[in-house]
Formats: structure tokens, C-alpha cells, sequence
């Protein structure tokens, strides 16, 4: 199991519940199993369902499908991405899933911000500084074949943004994109995680 820090969501979750830590490892012991069985639906659903962060229900992925990297890599991931070509960045919310594909432009820190422009339809001002972890997931997606994605991480365990691997006309993912996904992956993974 990857060393994991209880972030926010899930200790508000626990004191909630008025849960014993007995209690709270019973329920993610079933977690693991129900993501052993099925990996490949939405993860925000599933977290929903079971009251733990996205967080934590990604650490609850089987170990092959995913690694982390602490926030401070946030910078460094972006700055490869930016360079992979056509990827999709999505936005998850309650109310809202947004896809915007493009290639990633070079970010650079200002006001407080991570910005990113220029000559792509990705666009926008990052509080990167408030990215406690980056994951790194691969798994089968709703019947369709693999994904890839990269997923910030804020101090609540929740989503920032992702961005997926590139696919290809035949709905294939680009495997020059694979590549440097795995390479980023072991480069930034948390050692021992």
C-alpha cells in the first residue's frame, strides 16, 4: 500500500461518521475489492458513493494502475505535458465535466498564478502552489481500453484538473504519448510509494 496523508475530505468523512479507525479500514479494504473487480468506471462517482476523497479512492487503485508524486512536481509535469502535443484537459465537478483538447502551452508563475497561454485552445491561471500530489493512473475506462491520465491533486483530496493521453482517430492512445507518460511516472513517483 502507498503511504498516503489523510487529507481533509476524509477525516471530515471519519469524524463525521463518528468512525473508528477499525471502521474506516473495513471500508476501504472493500473499496480496493470493489476497484479490483471493476477499475474502470468514474472515480468521482465512486468517490461519492463511499464518502472518501478522489484521493484516496485512487490510492485505493489497484498499485499497478497508479503512483504519486508529491504537489512540488506539479511544475515539472506540466512542463513535460507541454510538450507530448494534442492531450485532453478535463474539469470535474458536481455539476460540470469539461474537456478542452489542444496541445498544452508552457506555463510561467505570475500574481499568484500558473498561466497558460499562446496559440492553443488550452488556457487559463493555475493555483498550482495548491497542489498537495500528482497522480499518475493507468486503467481500463468504461469498456473503451486504457487511459492515461494525470491528475493534480489539491489539499482536500480532490481534483484539480486532469489531462488524459492523446488518442487517435481510431480511438487508440498515442503511443508516443504512453511513452512519455511512463517515463514522467517513474521520473516524479514518490519513492517506496
Amino acid at each position: 500500500m502507498t503511504a498516503h496523508h489523510a487529507d481533509a475530505s476524509d477525516a471530515a468523512t471519519a469524524t463525521a461518521a463518528g468512525a473508528d479507525t477499525d471502521g474506516v479500514d473495513a471500508r476501504l479494504d472493500a473499496l480496493r475489492g470493489r476497484l479490483l473487480a471493476d477499475p474502470g468506471g468514474v472515480l468521482e462517482a465512486v468517490a461519492a458513493q463511499t464518502g472518501f476523497s478522489l484521493h484516496r479512492v485512487v490510492d485505493c487503485l489497484p498499485a499497478e494502475m497508479r503512483d504519486f508524486a508529491p504537489g512540488t512536481a506539479a511544475e515539472a509535469a506540466m512542463t513535460d505535458i507541454a510538450g507530448w502535443g494534442t492531450v485532453t484537459v478535463l474539469v470535474h465537478s458536481a455539476d460540470l465535466v469539461l474537456e478542452c483538447k489542444g496541445p498544452l502551452p508552457l506555463g510561467q508563475f505570475g500574481r499568484g498564478f500558473y498561466n497558460l497561454a499562446g496559440g492553443s485552445p488550452i488556457g487559463g491561471h493555475i493555483r498550482l502552489d495548491r497542489c498537495t500530489a500528482v497522480g499518475f493512473v493507468r486503467r481500463p475506462f468504461m469498456g473503451s481500453g486504457d487511459s492515461c491520465a494525470v491528475i493534480f491533486f489539491n489539499g482536500d483530496g480532490e481534483a484539480m484538473f486532469k489531462i488524459f493521453v492523446g488518442r487517435d482517430e481510431k480511438r487508440q492512445l498515442l503511443t508516443d504519448q504512453v511513452e512519455r507518460f511512463t517515463e514522467l511516472r517513474a521520473r516524479l513517483r514518490t519513492p517506496g510509494a
